[in-house]
């Protein structure tokens, strides 16, 4: 199971593709999967965590309408595909258009996905939340060490 972190800028090129820094391409060779997140970014998950993350979101209650929303959504703006043999994998216009993808982008790892992120729109988002994160002192958020 791949674990990814990290922070990279990277460009999307005039044909709407961006290249995967060299660390994690060979975690997508089988394949990945590219969808709308949260806070207007894109996911991007491998073949096999896609599948997981698929299983779970089918297994809300039909009668449960804001999970019935979240699946149309997640699953209707899915697609994948392979990296080319340069690395570099297209973003489809609807992705581009929903994540407001213009040409610098930020691709930042978050443990079990990748998520592409306009660079202007990862800025302001780390400018308002850094202050959160530092302050946070909610008991039980953290693993404590003993």
């Amino acid at each position: 199971m791949a674990s990814f972190v990290g922070e990279h800028q990277v460009r999307l090129d005039e044909k709407n593709r961006l290249f995967l820094p060299t660390r994690w391409r060979s975690d997508f060779t089988e394949g990945l999967v590219m969808t709308k997140g949260q806070e207007h970014c894109l996911y991007v998950f491998t073949a096999a965590e896609f599948e997981q993350i698929s299983d779970q979101v089918a297994s809300a209650p039909l009668t449960d309408r804001n999970s019935r929303i979240y699946s149309r959504v997640f699953h209707s703006s899915a697609f994948d595909t392979k990296p080319d043999r340069q690395g570099r994998i297209t973003v489809s216009q609807q992705l581009r258009e929903y994540a407001s993808l213009r040409h610098d982008c930020t691709l930042i790892g978050v443990k079990d996905r990748l998520e592409i992120w306009d660079t202007a729109s990862w800025t302001a988002f780390m400018a308002e939340q850094e202050s959160a994160f530092a302050d946070r002192d909610d008991q039980g958020v953290m693993p404590v060490r003993n």
